[in-house]
């Protein structure tokens, strides 16, 4: 199977090296691989990844994550498709992971909640408390039965990714959630796989972000749009 690899890469040219050479070297050995990597900042991210060889999609204007990765989806030419944060928070073999449960199912995603998941260094009280209320109110809200639905590492078979795409709304952290609901309202099969995942500095996700991603998702979730 053919693999299209999306990575959002925002401002990212201090580690953008970093992550495309470990993910190239361990991934394509293994698999067709098709590396796609989304710039809209004003660094120099989008000329080096062009000199490493990826697919690059440069983008003036501000997309957001979820912007990002729907714009790789939608130039991806992959039997599966998959996205990673540029953080490199998943490495590439526990991505693998990932990516290696696709088959049986339709979505596979990498989960820091389930059994034989592993956290090393913890994040602040206050980003894990918020993180716990965010997926309570996730699951009231959508009825999603999944512990961990920000995670930045998801596969999933491109006929999925083809039925959900043109209803989506959402481009920013939140798109993750809104992805999953339609993607399992559309009857297809999810699975979380756990990983070890590394808090990494420099995200740029804070928790200023969760008030907008809650409303934008209860707007999503209402129909409001």
């Amino acid at each position: 199977m053919k693999l299209s690899l999306v990575i959002p890469a925002y401002n990212e040219e201090r580690r953008i090296t970093k992550v495309l050479n470990a993910y190239t070297g361990s991934l394509k050995p293994k698999a067709d691989l098709e590396l796609i990597v989304i710039c809209d900042g004003t660094d120099k991210t989008a000329e080096i990844a062009r000199k490493k060889g990826a697919k690059v999609l440069e983008f003036k204007h501000r997309l957001g994550k979820g912007g990002g990765v729907i714009a790789g989806f939608k130039e991806a030419k992959g039997d599966v498709v998959a996205f990673v944060d540029s953080d490199m928070s998943v490495s590439p073999e526990d991505f693998w992971k990932v990516y290696s449960a696709i088959g049986e199912h339709d979505v596979a995603i990498a989960s820091r909640r389930t059994e034989g998941a592993k956290v090393p260094r913890k994040q602040s009280f206050n980003r894990r408390l918020m993180s716990n209320v965010f997926n309570r109110i996730i699951r009231l809200l959508f009825g999603l039965n999944i512990s961990d639905t920000q995670c930045g590492a998801k596969a999933f078979k491109a006929k999925a990714i083809k039925v959900v795409i043109p209803k989506m709304k959402s481009k920013g952290f939140e798109f993750d959630v809104e992805l999953l609901w339609r993607l399992k309202k559309a009857g297809f099969s999810i699975v979380e796989v756990p990983v070890t995942w590394v808090d990494e500095k420099g995200s740029t996700f804070n928790l200023s972000h969760a008030p907008g991603m809650l409303l934008s998702l209860l707007r999503t979730r209402l129909g409001l749009f």
